[in-house]
C-alpha cells in the first residue's frame, strides 16, 4: 500500500493501523513512514471532509479500536525498548549516572529484593 494520492480510495482505518503495528513490530522504517504520510494526509483532509466522510471515518475509527489500542501497545513497548537501548548506549560510553545519585545503582536494587 502507497501513501494515498489525492483521489484515490482511501484504505480502512482498521487497515492502516494493523500494518502499522506489523510494520513497527518489524522495525519497518520505510513502511511506518509510508503510513504516517498517510495518516497526515487524513488529518489534512479531515476539516473539509463532507459529513458523510466524517461519518464513514467514524465508523472506520470505531471498528479499528482494538487494532488501534494493540498499536498503542506495541508504539509503549519500542518506545521503551529504546529508552534500555540509549541507556545501553551510555552505560557503554560511561555516563552511567549511577554514581550521581539519579538512578539507585543495581546493588541497591538486588538487595532490597535479597538477592546478594
Amino acid at each position: 500500500m502507497q501513501a494515498v494520492a489525492t483521489g484515490a480510495p482511501r484504505p480502512e482505518l482498521k487497515e492502516i493501523v494493523v500494518e502499522a503495528s506489523r510494520a513497527l513490530a518489524h522495525l519497518d522504517a520505510d513502511r511506518i513512514e509510508e503510513l504516517a504520510a498517510s495518516c497526515q494526509a487524513l488529518n489534512r483532509d479531515l476539516p473539509a471532509m463532507e459529513s458523510s466522510g466524517r461519518a464513514e471515518l467514524i465508523r472506520q475509527a470505531t471498528e479499528a479500536n482494538q487494532e488501534m489500542a494493540t498499536f498503542a501497545r506495541v508504539l509503549e513497548a519500542t518506545r521503551a525498548n529504546l529508552r534500555v537501548l540509549h541507556r545501553l548506549r551510555e552505560i557503554r560510553m560511561g555516563h552511567s549516572g549511577y554514581g550521581d545519585g539519579q538512578v539507585r545503582g543495581w546493588t541497591d536494587l538486588e538487595s532490597a529484593h535479597g538477592n546478594h
